[in-house]
């Protein structure tokens, strides 16, 4: 049976639309117009189209953050995704951990990225939940009401090698360099963040799991479903996916199906600064990956 985490208003978040420009070498953004509420945000995200994938000037609907996050297992890495199903879009995908910028953080929305890792990524170990930290911040512990987090062990976030191309907030660069991407068919803005995500080595029995979040009715659910841990691992070999999946549980990796499994737009192909798919098969993923 799953747990429930969390309760929230949906209309309490906001956000602003967004004017973009993009050239060759950099892009940015601001926010412009009144705030927006979650449905205000969803009603504007419409497919759009952009002739020049290289230079435009756009308003988008919004901001959102993905973090890539890389996880070193027995000296092999992973990358960590989410299955999700998606109700707006009629699929079920696999994709990186996401959310939606707020309004107070479009200045720095690295912040509303390790809130989501917070968020989405739970790890547990035999001794207890473990909290974050990244450099010398500490990451929320969102579920302190209702898991038990360990207070000595926690695990590490650190930034990797960001995009080579700089983002900017009106003037101001962005840190961890992120990689963008405009996503036409939602008009959206979505900021990708590489960090790693670094186990103690002290835990035992180490288990990943996704906290899910569902609009039902008027709020926004969270719950937890340890049957269905919907955190996977991508096996990764020279930076390039294997074809293998995983689950980790009590520290044990187990195999995951791939039949039939889709990629969200995160992993789709770019053209410059755009992507113009909602999703790639897993198949044709794999083809690109040793193209």
């Amino acid at each position: 049976m799953p747990q429930t985490l969390a309760r929230k208003d949906p209309e309490s978040f906001k956000t602003l639309a967004l004017h973009v420009e993009a050239s060759a070498h950099q892009l940015s953004y601001q926010g412009i117009g009144l705030p927006l509420s979650f449905s205000q945000m969803q009603a504007r995200r419409r497919p759009l189209q952009i002739a020049d994938s290289q230079h435009f000037a756009v308003e988008l609907a919004n901001l959102g953050v993905s973090v890539r996050l890389t996880l070193q297992l027995e000296g092999k890495d992973y990358w960590v995704v989410v299955r999700q199903q998606r109700e707006d879009r009629g699929d079920t995908v696999l994709k990186l951990i996401s959310g939606y910028v707020p309004a107070h953080e479009l200045n720095l929305p690295l912040l509303t990225a390790l809130q989501e890792v917070a968020e989405e990524c739970l790890v547990e170990s035999e001794s207890g939940w473990l909290g974050g930290r990244f450099a010398q911040t500490w990451l929320p512990t969102p579920y302190a009401d209702c898991l038990d987090y360990e207070d000595v062990l926690h695990f590490g976030l650190q930034a990797q090698i960001g995009s080579t191309h700089p983002v900017f907030r009106d003037s101001l660069p962005l840190l961890e360099r992120p990689l963008a991407y405009v996503h036409l068919p939602t008009a959206s803005l979505q900021l990708v963040y590489n960090l790693r995500l670094e186990l103690p080595s002290l835990a035992r029995d180490l288990s990943l799991f996704h906290a899910d979040e569902q609009l039902e009715g008027c709020d926004l659910i969270t719950r937890l479903a340890r049957e269905q841990p919907d955190l996977h691992l991508i096996a990764l070999r020279n930076g390039r996916a294997t074809g293998e999946l995983f689950t980790l549980q009590q520290g044990q990796l187990q195999a995951s199906k791939t039949d039939n499994l889709w990629l969200s737009e995160g992993f789709a192909e770019r053209d410059g600064w755009l992507v113009r798919d909602e999703r790639i098969s897993w198949a044709d993923w794999l083809k690109r990956q040793t193209a």
